[in-house]
């Protein structure tokens, strides 16, 4: 297998069962999932040479369901960034133009779809890490209710806020995949039941006569929080772009012809989803990747001196700028005198986003926004500006605050020929309602 666009960082098969629902399909695997003997890097030089003991719940249940893992893919290290650039591994490309992104943090995930190297993949969605890079490279992707799917195996970023979810060429696709992984496991605990008799492929029919639509405003048009300038000096967030919003209103038209109704909905609270979420997001990091420490997990730098002064220069040597930012970040934001201040704000504000999301869905069947506000950047484009890279999540990180499934399908491309993606969001365990919607597009 030729990988022109640099979505693996290990090659390998894994042959699954002589049968089951996914024999003779091709299925690849973020590399923040933990892979019996295979190893498993999270994108970092941390964990070069690391290789599990054990698979995840999701690796257990492909091997069973007889699909054939190919290999672990490039993906932001430890899943922090938006464009797969911050692997120690060499960035992503994307197969829909290779001078671009291809999204992150499972764009090789998504890049491997799009390329035809796999036919399905697994990423994980902490802010957007599933749907972000299927609307960069023009697949579909689905991050499911959080407790769906097992988290079992899951290298942990953000506890309260990732899922693992499918990525596939096609809406039933990634429902087939969902049906495979889904449902209740012992070794997790935060594990729901609402998955273990699923038939979501069997929902991608695209009947959406009398569903009603919800379009946040605050998610298309955007809003003006109260933030610093980015080191750009643009406008910190201004809706989406006119060539995305253009895609976006030609997709709700679709849905307006096969009978849905389209109603504008509000939900003031997504104005502090971004602050909310890296707040709370970057303090589970600090937390969770304290194990990386060279004597417990990690490469070890091998330095004399006292445990403290090992510990610092292991990770100074082996996490890269932008897991030290986050750490950095999370660690004061939990620290004595600001916990108040900032974390427990934080989970305030994302009280207040559940519950906005809970209203609309008094009103509405489905929420649909443009996955992403702007089409995909150029490498090297946004990774210098931390502040614009956290801000092209807005539309996707109020649904990791809600614990909500959502859905991104390709609803069309740019004048420039770029993909462009819509996201369905649904109610909690709502999964059949946003794929049969979706299916009408993908």
């Amino acid at each position: 297998m030729a990988d022109a666009h640099n979505a693996f960082i290990t090659e390998e098969t894994i042959e699954g069962a002589d049968e089951g629902p996914l024999a003779g399909s091709t299925v690849a695997v973020k590399d923040n999932i933990s892979t019996e003997g295979v190893r498993t890097t999270c994108g970092s030089e941390m964990l070069a040479e690391y290789a599990p003991p054990y698979d995840a719940t999701v690796v257990s249940r492909l091997k069973d369901a007889g699909a054939t893992i190919v290999g672990k893919t490039n993906m932001d290290e430890f899943g922090m960034g938006t464009t797969t650039e911050t692997s120690a591994f060499g960035a992503t490309t994307n197969p829909a133009d290779e001078e671009r992104v291809p999204g992150g943090s499972s764009g090789g995930s998504a890049a491997a779809v799009a390329a035809g190297d796999a036919d399905y993949a697994l990423g994980s969605d902490t802010g957007g890490s599933v749907r972000c890079p299927a609307a960069f490279c023009g697949v579909v992707g689905i991050k499911p209710t959080y407790g769906l799917v097992s988290r079992y195996g899951l290298v942990a970023y953000a506890n309260s806020l990732e899922q693992i979810g499918p990525l596939a060429s096609t809406v039933e696709g990634a429902a087939e995949l969902l049906d495979v992984i889904a449902g209740p496991d012992d070794h997790d605990a935060t594990t729901h039941d609402a998955g273990a008799a699923s038939d979501y492929a069997a929902a991608a029919n695209g009947d959406v006569e009398g569903l009603t639509i919800g379009v946040p405003a605050e998610l298309v048009e955007g809003v003006a929080p109260d933030a610093t300038e980015s080191a750009s000096g643009d406008e910190p967030r201004a809706g989406a772009d006119d060539e995305v919003r253009r895609v976006f209103e030609d997709a709700l038209d679709a849905y307006r012809d096969a009978g849905a109704e389209i109603e504008e909905v509000s939900l003031p609270s997504v104005e502090y989803g971004v602050a909310a979420y890296y707040v709370i997001a970057m303090s589970e990091a600090s937390s969770n990747l304290a194990r990386f420490d060279g004597v417990r997990y990690g490469e070890s730098g091998g330095f004399e001196g006292n445990w403290n002064e090992t510990f610092a220069e292991t990770r100074a040597e082996n996490l890269g700028d932008e897991v030290k930012r986050r750490i950095l970040l999370g660690t004061y934001a939990l620290s004595a005198g600001y916990h108040d201040k900032y974390y427990k704000q934080a989970q305030e504000a994302r009280a207040w986003v559940r519950q906005d999301f809970e209203g609309a869905f008094d009103d509405v069947d489905v929420l649909a926004t443009p996955t992403m506000p702007v089409l995909p950047p150029e490498l090297g484009e946004s990774i210098d500006d931390p502040l614009q890279m956290y801000l092209m999540d807005a539309n996707t990180v109020p649904v990791n605050l809600a614990n909500l499934p959502a859905i991104s399908v390709p609803a069309g491309e740019s004048e420039d020929g770029l993909p462009v993606g819509l996201q369905l969001v649904g109610p909690q365990f709502g999964e059949e309602t946003i794929i049969n919607a979706a299916a009408l597009l993908g």
